[in-house]
C-alpha cells in the first residue's frame, strides 16, 4: 500500500476527502471524513437523532458524489418522499464546501414508536435500522442528484427511487442506472461524526488493467463488495483513511492520495436575501412590514435572520436602489 508522507507533514484535517485507486485495477475509491464541518453545519438547527443521522450520511454522500466528478459548481443530493423526512436537501461544491436541510413531519414523528435508543454495547440491528431508513423516507420517494456546472451553464439530474433498504444502497442504484457505474458504498453519522467509504468501476476510456468481462473480473469485484459490506458504523467513524482502506480491502496494492479540506459553508448573503424580496414585490413585502413590524428572512440551511426594519424596506424599493451585493441593514 503506497501513502505519500511528504516531509514536515502535519496531521492531516479532521474534515477531509482522500481518493485512492487499487492498482492494476480499474477501481477507483473515495474516503470522507466529516467532524467539525458536520457539527458546524446544524449548529443552529436540532434535529431528531433519526433524522440527524440520515442527514449526516446525506451530507457524506454529497461529497462522496462530488469527489468522482471533474466539474466547477454544485452538486445537490435531494431526498422527498412521504416519510418522516419529507425533503432532505444536501448540497457540496467542487471545492467542497457543504450545507445541508432536512424538513420533518412532526405528525409522523409524533405518530410513529422509532425505538432507536439501543445500549452502547449491542451492535444495532440492521434489519432495524433499515426499517427505521423506511420510516423516514416513507414507502414512494425518490432520490434526484443534481450538477450546476458553472462551465457553459450545464444542468445534469439524475433520478432514481428510494427503493434500497438504506441511503448507501440508494445511492448504489443511482450510480447504476444514472451513470453505469457499479459501485459498493458504505455510510454512517452519529452526532460527532460523519464517514463514508466509495469503491468504484472505472468509467470507461479510463480504466486500466484487467475489466470485468471474463469471470475473474467478476469475482474480483464480487469480493470487493463483500470487503466493503463489512466495514463497520464504527470503523468508518474512527478510523483514519489508511487504517480503513487497509481493514476493509486487506489483499488490495492501494494508493492512498492526499487530502483535501471538507468545510461548511452557507451560501446565503444580505444581497441575496435583499433580492429575494425585491423579487416578491413591494406590496407584498409592506404587508408583512405593516403586520408585523419588520420582515425577518431566516436561512433555511444554517437558520441565520436577516431583519428588515421600515427603513431598510424602504431603501429596498428605491428607485436607484443600491446593487444587490453592496446592500447593507439600517
Amino acid at each position: 500500500m503506497t501513502f505519500p508522507s511528504p516531509p514536515g507533514a502535519i496531521a492531516p484535517a479532521r474534515d477531509e476527502v482522500r481518493r485512492f485507486i487499487i492498482e492494476n485495477k480499474p477501481v477507483r475509491g473515495h474516503w470522507v471524513r466529516l467532524e467539525g464541518a458536520w457539527r458546524d453545519l446544524r449548529a443552529h438547527r436540532e434535529y431528531p437523532q433519526p433524522v440527524r443521522e440520515l442527514l449526516g450520511q446525506a451530507v457524506v454522500a454529497s461529497v462522496l458524489l462530488a469527489a468522482t466528478l471533474k466539474f466547477r459548481g454544485t452538486l445537490t443530493l435531494q431526498l422527498q418522499g412521504d416519510g418522516i423526512v419529507s425533503l432532505l436537501v444536501a448540497q457540496c461544491t467542487h471545492d467542497y464546501r457543504v450545507r445541508a436541510v432536512a424538513t420533518v413531519d412532526e405528525a409522523q414523528l409524533a405518530a410513529v414508536a422509532l425505538g432507536m435508543d439501543e445500549p452502547a454495547a449491542v451492535p444495532p440491528d440492521p434489519r432495524r435500522l433499515d426499517a427505521l431508513f423506511r420510516k423516514l423516507v416513507g414507502a414512494e420517494g425518490r432520490l434526484a442528484v443534481t450538477i450546476e456546472a458553472e462551465e457553459r451553464a450545464m444542468r445534469y439530474q439524475g433520478i432514481v427511487p428510494l427503493t434500497g433498504a438504506n441511503l448507501a444502497e440508494c445511492l448504489e442504484t443511482y450510480f447504476q442506472s444514472s451513470e453505469q457505474l457499479p459501485t459498493h458504498v458504505r455510510l454512517a453519522a452519529d452526532d460527532e461524526k460523519g464517514g463514508g467509504l466509495l469503491v468504484q468501476q472505472l468509467p470507461e476510456g479510463e480504466a486500466a488493467g484487467e475489466g470485468w468481462g471474463d469471470a475473474d473480473g467478476r469475482a474480483f469485484w464480487n469480493q470487493l463488495g463483500e470487503d466493503v459490506s463489512r466495514v463497520t458504523k464504527a470503523e468508518l467513524l474512527a478510523n483514519p483513511a489508511d487504517e480503513l482502506i487497509k481493514r476493509a480491502l486487506p489483499e488490495q496494492d492501494i494508493r492512498l492520495f492526499k487530502a483535501t479540506p471538507v468545510e461548511f459553508e452557507c451560501r446565503c448573503s444580505l444581497g441575496r436575501v435583499a433580492g429575494l424580496l425585491r423579487g416578491l414585490g413591494e406590496a407584498e413585502v409592506r404587508d408583512v412590514l405593516q403586520e408585523q413590524g419588520a420582515v425577518t428572512v431566516t436561512c433555511e440551511f444554517c437558520s441565520r435572520p436577516y431583519r428588515f426594519d421600515a427603513v431598510d424596506v424602504d431603501n429596498l424599493f428605491t428607485p436607484a436602489h443600491i446593487p444587490p451585493d453592496s446592500y447593507s441593514l439600517h
